[in-house]
């Protein structure tokens, strides 16, 4: 049998599609629509977060999050119809995450989705959840290829260009933990609460950043690798010297962490720009430099990247903080993207735990090894 949906009319002056997301801790549903100019529109744009599920734990519990994905989902996307006025017969096509993500949570969208693809008789579109955050400044401005792209969040910290939708090339990867990580994991140890990076970026506000002395990681080494492992460890370990630590050693170390992880970021940045500038020397000045994921609304790391990249010739371009965090309406935009070039997947399109942006190039060298199930990044 055939699995494959009927073929997008690509040439079609609108396209509106409506972008399912669950591969961590928000349920999202969102309906976008591009119109011939090119302009892109959110008709809607709903997130259900799970916060209050997952604090008493002091982070993300897989199971937890699955069901609660499960049981969200379905009524979210009803929402979402009814918010933009549209049935489903008004929609041209399904895009939900396909991955990567936790794979019980990445399940609930792309079932949903391709039931109702199935349903309706509309395309899928099966999502890189990496590449939503890619393209999600391309929601609220113009953001033309190529690119330089620091994707940063809790579980990927990388360094691409883009060249145009579904064609990036890796310059670097996390060799151990990604920023946000780093973000979470100090946050927890210092008892911030959850989530954590939002948390501790609060407390660092009336922080002495200078206090503590913390490794840079990576900061002098050849390449566009990062490592956040050991400032992690060097966190944990100051926290773990102090004598019944006050409120302002709480604010002191977070300041001084935030810095640092903001100075590795702007760093291998800069590295990466130099990189980009030989590849595309005749690229238009100032060039764009994309920051996307959730450590992108820190305001201190994107204020040291916006200063790393005027000096460096180059633009930072991010999206509005609502869209830096997992959210429907870039997994709806990359949908959009790939269903107007006539892009979709058949209903037998994989949940994928792992899932590399640049796909062949992390195959031949992978940044953190391979399993069983493919390379990690």
């Amino acid at each position: 049998m055939d699995l494959a949906p009927p073929s997008p009319k690509t040439q079609a002056s609108t396209l509106t599609v409506l972008g399912l997301e669950s591969s961590c801790d928000e349920t999202a549903a969102a309906i976008l629509r591009r119109h011939a100019t090119g302009e892109v529109e959110v008709l809607a744009d709903l997130v259900l977060g799970q916060t209050e599920a997952h604090a008493p734990f002091g982070g993300v519990v897989p199971e937890i999050a699955a069901r609660a994905h499960a049981e969200a989902i379905d009524g979210l996307a009803a929402a979402a119809l009814q918010e933009a006025g549209l049935g489903l017969d008004q929609i041209d096509g399904i895009a939900a995450t396909s991955g990567p993500g936790l794979i019980g949570g990445v399940m609930a969208a792309l079932m949903t989705a391709k039931g109702l693809a199935l349903g309706a008789g509309k395309p899928l579109i099966a999502v890189n959840h990496l590449e939503g955050h890619a393209l999600s400044p391309r929601l609220s401005q113009s953001a033309e290829f190529p690119y330089l792209l620091l994707l940063v969040s809790g579980g990927h910290t990388q360094l691409l260009i883009a060249e145009d939708v579904g064609v990036y090339h890796r310059l670097g990867s996390t060799i151990d933990d990604a920023a946000g990580e780093a973000f979470d994991k100090t946050a927890k140890v210092m008892g911030l609460g959850f989530p954590g990076g939002p948390a501790l970026e609060r407390c660092a506000t009336d922080g002495d950043a200078d206090r503590f002395d913390l490794p840079v990681p990576m900061r002098n080494k050849p390449g566009c690798d990062f490592s956040f492992a050991g400032l992690k460890t060097a966190a944990r370990q100051i926290w773990d010297g102090l004598d019944q630590p006050g409120d302002q050693d709480k604010a002191d170390l977070a300041a001084s962490v935030q810095r640092a992880i903001a100075r590795a970021l702007a760093a291998r940045s800069k590295r990466a720009m130099a990189m980009f500038k030989d590849r595309f020397p005749a690229a238009d000045q100032p060039a764009p430099f994309i920051v996307a994921g959730g450590v992108a609304a820190n305001a201190s790391v994107r204020s040291m990247l916006a200063e790393t990249a005027a000096a460096e010739g180059f633009e930072l371009i991010a999206p509005p903080m609502k869209w830096c965090t997992d959210n429907a309406a870039m997994i709806a935009l990359a949908g959009l993207e790939h269903l107007a070039r006539g892009e979709t997947d058949g209903l037998d399109a994989p949940a994928r735990a792992r899932w590399p942006l640049d796909a062949s190039s992390a195959k031949l060298d992978p940044a953190i090894g391979s399993g069983r199930k493919g390379p990690k990044a």
